[in-house]
Order: structure tokens, then sequence, then C-alpha cells
């Protein structure tokens, strides 16, 4: 048995998903179904850390797809305030 859903959008909203969709060969249906079965499946598939070890695997992992080094804090700074300097100007 199938359900029909009502789903309320702006123009713009509406027009960017459906482009979206013909862009994707899909009618609008198709591609709300599916773009809210992978919403879904994302939801499942990520469950919390409730141990120190799942926490300590999580940000091992970050650390082997993050590469270079850490960027200076300081200069970070200097950059926010020259910015604020320019804007003031």
């Amino acid at each position: 048995m199938s359900v029909r859903i009502q789903v309320i959008l702006d123009d713009e909203e509406a027009a960017r998903i459906r482009s979206q969709a013909r862009k994707e060969s899909k009618s609008l249906s198709a591609w709300l179904r599916e773009a809210g079965r992978e919403r879904l499946e994302r939801s499942r598939s990520k469950s919390p850390l409730t141990r120190a070890e799942e926490l300590n695997s999580f940000f091992a992992q970050c650390d082997e797809l993050e590469s270079g080094a850490e960027p200076d804090w300081e200069a970070h700074k200097a950059l926010i305030e020259q910015g604020y300097r320019k804007g003031a100007g």
C-alpha cells in the first residue's frame, strides 16, 4: 500500500530540487524517496560513542584522514585582526 505525503517548499527550494532530480534523470518523487532513504541509512549507521576506546578509535580515524601540520594559531589571529582593520577603514 502506498501513502501520499505532501511536502511544503518555497519556490526556490522546489526549483533547485526539481532541477537536481532532472539532472539525475529521476522524477521528483523518486528523487525525494531516495534522499529520504539515504538520510535514514546514514542516521542508522551512526552510533553514539559510549566508551573511551570508541572515542580514542574515532580520533585516531580522524587523524588518519588529516594531512599536513596544524596551522599556527598566532598567524590565524593576525590574519583575522588584519581583516577587521581593513573592514573598519
